[in-house]
């Protein structure tokens, strides 16, 4: 029930910014644990950020000062805004979200404790 569509993916170059979007139905993003991950071509996924009901987040060292997670209430949408990008921040972009383990290892931000993904949003950031 619970569908996640990602969007404001786009090509840029070193230095620049871009906003994600990740548009949530069947559920509330209030009452979800949701995260951020991204795979680049011949590399394993990786858990970029996650965010808790509580508010409380994980970031990766590799975004830590660079990104930022949050949510909107009122219009039910996760978002990361990517500041600063590099081009090894290339790579496509998937919204998760997720209850029980998703929430109570928060801090490992492992994909396979999620259980509801977005289709991907491409993001290439050339130097």
């Amino acid at each position: 029930q619970v569908q996640l569509v990602e969007s404001g993916g786009g090509s840029v170059q070193a230095g620049g910014s871009l906003k994600l979007s990740c548009a949530t139905s069947g559920d509330t993003v209030r009452s979800l644990c949701m995260g951020w991950f991204r795979q680049a071509p011949g590399k394993d996924r990786e858990g970029v950020v996650s965010i808790h009901t509580s508010g409380s987040t994980s970031y990766a060292d590799s975004v830590k000062g660079r990104f930022t997670i949050s949510k909107d209430n009122v219009k039910n949408t996760l978002y990361l805004q990517m500041n600063s990008l590099k081009p090894e921040d290339t790579g496509m972009y998937y919204c998760a979200a997720g209850t029980g383990s998703a929430c109570w290892y928060l801090y490992r931000r492992f994909s396979g404790d999620f259980t509801y993904w977005g289709q991907g949003t491409q993001v290439t950031v050339s130097s």
